[in-house]
């Protein structure tokens, strides 16, 4: 039998193991290149935490993981979370529209800023506790104080008076925003039972009247207010007592 050329030869199991391991070796997975570290990005990556897990969850650690980098690489764009709070509510007060003053109309107006304010920030639950926790150093967030103090003026609410009603509005949209996050899950006892309004105004019932005579009567009224009727109703009172001053 004639022998087999050595073009023809099947080659060992190790032989065929070790030109698909050098497969490898030739061939090196190309790296894949990462996206430059932005403001924005950290920005986009900070909301995105912010709106699946809440603003307790967000650190300036988690931000980094979630960019794939180290804490550290964010340092060169923002300073610490102090700032990183700031720019977030700048750039949701970005999204706020500012109408031109309209004297006439000034209530609607003013109340218009304010619910797109709390919109904005009822999208990200608890953001809006960094907007309680320091003073602005935005420009967009200054912005807001700005145009609701442009308003009240044109209405002719004096200088003072109007400084202060914006002051107590953006404070109220906050917190109002706040506390709303706070009740995003169903209130529940320690036996795990949703404590719904039906359950609230029979819990005010069972004070004894004699201690909470007003509590016990106006239960029902106390726990009412679908949706953001509490909202505008707080709105409503607070530039109610505004009037121009001539």
């Amino acid at each position: 039998m004639a022998e087999k050329s050595p073009s023809s030869r099947a080659v060992t199991r190790d032989q065929w193991e070790a030109q698909i391991a050098a497969l490898d070796a030739t061939n090196p997975p190309r790296r894949v290149r990462k996206e430059p570290i932005t403001v924005a990005g950290i920005l986009a990556a900070a909301f995105g935490l912010v709106e699946a897990e809440g603003f307790d969850a967000l650190t300036m650690r988690r931000v980094a993981a979630a960019l794939g980098t180290s804490p550290g690489a964010l340092y060169a764009h923002v300073r610490n979370k102090a700032e990183l709070d700031d720019l977030l509510i700048g750039q949701l007060c970005r999204k706020v529209s500012i109408p031109e003053p309209d004297p006439a109309n000034w209530r609607a107006q003013i109340v218009d800023v304010c619910r797109q304010l709390r919109d904005q920030y009822l999208r990200y639950p608890g953001i809006s506790r960094a907007a309680l926790s320091a003073a602005p150093n935005s420009l967009d967030t200054l912005r807001i104080g700005e145009g609701l103090l442009a308003i009240l003026l044109a209405a002719g609410v004096s200088p003072q008076n109007a400084a202060w009603a914006v002051d107590s509005a953006v404070l109220y949209v906050a917190a109002y925003s706040f506390e709303a996050s706070l009740r995003r899950d169903p209130v529940t006892d320690t036996d795990g039972r949703v404590l719904d309004q039906a359950e609230h105004i029979a819990r005010l019932k069972m004070l004894p009247p004699t201690h909470f005579p007003n509590m016990v009567t106006y239960a029902h009224e106390l726990t009412t207010g679908a949706g953001h009727e509490r909202f505008d109703f707080t709105l409503e009172q607070l530039f109610r007592g505004l009037a121009r001053e001539d």
